[in-house]
C-alpha cells in the first residue's frame, strides 16, 4: 500500500513538473490571475463579474453565429499563445520571479494535475458503473440529460453560459473565503435535523 502511494506521489510530482516547465511563459500571467480569482483584493469579485458581464454584452449586442465565435475564441487564444510569453516578461519583469512566486506556481499547477486526476477518475467511474450496474448508468445518465435539457429550454443560452462562467470565476474566491464550506455546513446541518426528525416520527 505505501509503495502505491509512493509511486502515486512520485507521478503526481512528475506531471506537475512538467506542467511547470510547460506553462513556465505564462508564469507571471497565472499568478496575477490567481491573484484575482482568489480575492486577494476586496474590488477584484467586482471587477471579475464587471468584465464578464461587459464580454458577455458585446456578445449579445454583436450577436455573431457560432461559426464566428468559434473562429474570433481561437484567434484570441492563438494571439495570446503568441504575444503573452514575449510581453509578460517586459510588463511583469523578468528578474522579479521570487521564492514565494515560484512556490505558489508549483501549488496552482500541482492543483491542476490533481483537478486533472479527478476529472479523469470520474470518467472511469461512469464507465466503470457502465460496465458494472447498466441499468443505474442508463436511468442516471438519462435523467441527468432530461433535467439538464429542461434547464436549458429554460433559460436562454448565453444567460445560461454567463450564469455557469461567472459561477466558474467565483468559485476559487468563494473557496479562498470559506463561503462554500459554510453554506455546505448549514445545508449539513439542515439535513441531520429532517433526518433526526424523521426518526423520531418512526420511533
Amino acid at each position: 500500500m505505501a509503495e502505491g502511494d509512493n509511486k502515486s506521489s512520485n507521478l503526481l510530482a512528475q506531471e506537475t513538473a512538467q506542467l511547470e516547465e510547460q506553462l513556465q511563459a505564462w508564469g507571471e500571467v497565472i499568478l496575477a490571475g490567481d491573484q484575482v480569482l482568489r480575492w486577494t483584493k476586496p474590488w477584484f469579485p467586482a471587477a471579475l463579474m464587471g468584465v464578464t458581464t461587459l464580454l458577455f454584452l458585446m456578445v449579445y449586442y454583436l450577436d455573431p453565429s457560432v461559426l464566428t465565435g468559434v473562429s474570433c475564441l481561437v484567434m484570441v487564444l492563438c494571439l495570446a499563445d503568441y504575444l503573452v510569453p514575449t510581453l509578460a516578461p517586459r510588463i511583469f519583469g523578468a528578474n522579479k520571479w521570487t521564492t514565494e512566486q515560484q512556490q505558489r506556481f508549483h501549488e496552482i499547477c500541482g492543483n491542476l494535475v490533481k483537478t486533472q486526476r479527478r476529472v479523469v477518475g470520474w470518467w472511469k467511474r461512469v464507465f466503470a458503473l457502465k460496465e458494472e450496474k447498466p441499468k443505474m448508468y442508463f436511468m442516471s445518465v438519462i435523467s441527468a440529460l432530461v433535467v439538464v435539457a429542461w434547464i436549458g429550454q429554460q433559460v436562454h443560452n448565453l444567460l445560461l453560459t454567463y450564469l455557469i462562467v461567472s459561477f466558474l470565476l467565483l468559485l476559487p474566491g468563494l473557496n479562498q473565503h470559506g463561503v462554500i464550506s459554510k453554506y455546505i455546513g448549514m445545508a449539513r446541518r439542515e439535513i441531520n435535523k429532517l433526518l433526526k426528525q424523521k426518526e423520531k416520527k418512526n420511533e
